[in-house]
Parts: C-alpha cells; structure tokens; sequence
C-alpha cells in the first residue's frame, strides 16, 4: 500500500514538475520599434531650416550689412562736401521819425516791411589730411572682412549646434529602444515566473520579484521617453520652429575613422574664422595706430562758394532795394603745433592697442590649437570605445539568452538572470554613449578646422 502510494505521489509531482516546461518555447528576441509621429526629418533639412531661420545668423548678417555700407560711404571722404544756405529774414515795423536837421519833416509809417535774403552754395573739399581718409577707408574694408568671417563662424557654430541636436536625439531613440528590448525580456520572464508560480514549482518570491523588475523596467522606459521628448523640443528650438512640432528619425550615428590629424591642423591654421578675426584685428590695430600719426600733419582744404543777397527796405532810410552776388573761392591749411601731448597720448595708446591684438591672436591661435589636439585625442580613444563597448555588446546579449534559457529550465536564479540583464542593458548603453561621444568630437573637429559646412552627413 505504501508503495503504490508513494508511486502516486511520485508520478503527481513529475507531472506537475513538468508540466509548464512542455508548452514554451525557446524565447526569441524581439525587435522593438519606436514609432515616431511627424514627417522624417533629416539632418541637412534641420541645417538648412536653422540656417535660413536662426535669429543669431539673422544678427550677426544685419551687422555686416552695417559694415558694407559703412564701407561704401568712405568713399565720399575723396570727394568735396557741397552745401547750400536760405536764410530769409523779414521785418514787419511801425516807424515814428523826426529828422535832426529839420529839412525833412516827421516821418510815420505804419506796417513797413523789411526783407533780407540770402542764398548761397558752399564747397568744403580736402585735398590732404594726413592721408587719414585712405587709412579710414581701408580700416572699414578691414571690419568688413571682419564681420563677414564673424558671420561665418556664427554659421558654423550654428550647424555644430543642430548636429549635435540632432545626434542626441538619435541617441535617446537607441536608448529607448535598448530600454524597450530590456522590457521585452523582463515580459517574458514575468510570463515564465507567473507560470512557474501557478502550478506551484517556483515561490511567489521569485514571481514578485519578476513584477517588481518589470515595473523597474517600464519606470525606466518611461523617463526615457521623456528624455526623447527633450531632446526633440530641443532641436525644434534650434531650427527656429514650434517646439511642440512632432518628426520622425530614421538616421542612426555612423562615426568616421578617416579624420586626419595633419589635415585638421593645416585647415586650422588658414580656415578657422575665429583665428581670421583675430589677424584682421591685428590689422585693425595697426591701422589706427597709422590714422592717430597722421593727425600730426598738416590739413588742406579747398573752399569756395557762390552767395545772393537780395534787400527790400521801406523803411526810407539806408539802402531801399539791392541784389548783390560774390563768387568765393580760397584755401585753407592748419597744422598742430601744439596739443599739450595730446596727440602723443593717442599714437602711445594706439601702439599699445596694437600690441594686445597681437598678444590676442597669439593666444587664440594657442587656444584653438589646444582644443584641437584635445578634441582629437578624445575622437581617437571614442573609436577604441566604441569598438570595445560593441564586443562587450555582443557578448552580453549572448549572455541575455543563455542566462534567460538556464532561468527557464531552472538552473539559475532570478538574481544571476538579473544582473545579466542588467549588464546587457549598461553594456548597450555605453556603446551609444560611445558612439554618441564620437561623433559629437567628430563634429567639433570639422568646427575647429572650419569643414564642417562641407563635411556635415
């Protein structure tokens, strides 16, 4: 009797062992897609809105137009100035008069007018002035260049900026869904731990724990959706557009391994506008410290004018009508003798300036130089990351399946399966930020060397 019993008892306990085992089937990994609302958006559509859209371009343009046309009236310093003059002055008198030798008896008159008026042309030209309007006029040709390669590098500032936008927001979207594949996998063994609680061969530790996880995950997948909104309202705002705007992506981040060291420091030297500016300053300087010389030498002007006068007098006495007009024509020359050391004053400051442009770009060119060695030494060991995360990625994801497989049949715990996933999940996520940080060196090296209007994909 004891044998048949324990014999039942045996064949209800391997029927109930084996019972969930039977009807799964070996998991199989699925591929999450994040559907995205909108149009696709590419990255030269976001340069190109950016660009034409871009308050700060609009600004920095609007100045250069202040420039050009702060350039083209230098021309009239070459030529003479011409004025023209009215004056009409008009008199309206009540006139009581007695005459002192009494041949003329007394005079009243009432309401008599009085009229003088005067219309001349005047011409002011100056034929030398230290050759101060040549140093003029090539000082405002000089901040034209500067405010166009200022432009320039606002420009470029501006597609370093919607690329790295645009980037991060494929790097939240890869994020997210590693983060969906994470969900996925912990479905999944919720469903398993569920099953296996329900027929009694697992705790209800184990199936708790397996919700708790999964709720962990969904949070998680949750705040990264938040952080894709983010990333998107900050690339609306970049392309100057409703932040609320919906697109799509469907780009992925392929970083370049052909970035030449030698190139981008060559390209540095003769492209970078910032380093541009800096010499035109220089130049800038020098040239003021020219136009403060030549306010010691003498000024020449040539004048000449042609005036009017017309007189109409009623008040009987004096001139009673006149028409009179003269020609003038003259020169007239000056020179400082003396400006109690003002004018040395302004040379010693000029040259003072002109030594700081030249401490200035010296610097900038310093500083632009050690940016570029630094970015680049930071591109190189983001390459040697990226392909060490993506073997790290592919051995943890194998690890997810074997692991997964080994909690399915039992012969690990909820805990070892755990921390595989978790490694699976940290393992992907720095191979993204790796990527990401690559192309985000990549982008700031073609913005040092001035080619990343050319080079920008």
């Amino acid at each position: 009797m004891r044998f048949f019993l324990s014999l039942l008892l045996f064949f209800s306990f391997f029927t109930s062992w084996s019972q969930p085992v039977q009807p799964l089937a070996p998991r199989t990994r699925r591929t999450s897609v994040i559907s995205q609302e909108g149009e696709t958006l590419t990255l030269q559509e976001a340069i190109s809105a950016a660009l034409e859209k871009s308050y700060q371009v609009r600004i920095f343009r609007s100045q250069e137009q202040i420039a050009r046309t702060d350039f083209k009236t230098a021309k009239a310093s070459f030529f003479p100035n011409v004025t023209g003059n009215l004056t009409n002055n008009s008199n309206l008198q009540n006139l009581r008069q007695e005459f002192l030798d009494g041949l003329r008896p007394p005079q009243n008159l009432y309401g008599v007018t009085n009229r003088n008026t005067q219309i001349g042309v005047g011409v002011n030209w100056t034929v030398f002035n230290g050759f101060g309007n040549f140093i003029t006029y090539d000082r405002l040709g000089e901040v034209v260049k500067i405010s166009e390669v200022n432009t320039r590098a606002n420009i470029e500032a501006t597609v370093a900026d919607v690329a790295t936008g645009y980037y991060d927001v494929i790097r939240q979207l890869q994020q997210l869904v590693s983060l969906r594949q994470a969900l996925d996998i912990s479905r999944d063994r919720l469903e398993l731990a569920r099953a296996n609680y329900e027929v009694g061969t697992r705790s209800r530790v184990d199936f708790l724990s397996a919700q708790v996880d999964y709720n962990a995950d969904s949070s998680a997948l949750v705040t990264q959706q938040q952080n894709v909104r983010n990333a998107k309202v900050l690339l609306n705002t970049l392309i100057v557009r409703d932040p609320a705007t919906e697109f799509a992506i469907r780009d992925t981040i392929i970083v370049r391994t052909d970035i030449s060291l030698d190139q981008l420091r060559e390209s540095l030297t003769n492209n970078n506008p910032l380093l541009i500016a800096a010499s035109l300053n220089r130049r800038v300087a020098d040239l003021n410290v020219r136009l403060a010389r030549s306010q010691r030498l003498p000024v020449v002007n040539l004048v000449g004018g042609y005036n009017f006068t017309a007189i109409d007098n009623q008040g009987g006495f004096g001139v009673r009508s006149a028409r009179n007009d003269a020609l003038q024509y003259g020169i007239q020359a000056s020179i400082p003798i003396f400006t109690g050391f003002n004018q040395r004053r302004l040379v010693a400051n000029a040259q003072t300036n002109a030594l700081i442009t030249e401490y200035q770009e010296s610097d900038q060119r310093l500083q632009l130089q050690q940016a570029l060695e630094q970015t680049y030494s930071q591109y190189r060991n983001s390459l040697i990351l990226v392909n060490l995360e993506l073997e790290s990625f592919k051995i943890a994801n194998e690890n997810v399946e074997i692991a997964f497989e080994r909690y399915r049949v039992g012969n690990s715990t909820a805990v070892e399966f755990r921390d595989v996933q978790r490694n699976a999940v940290a393992a992907e996520t720095r191979l993204i930020n790796a990527e990401y940080n690559t192309k985000l060196a990549e982008i700031e090296l073609l913005r040092l060397s001035s080619q990343i209007l050319q080079q920008t994909k």
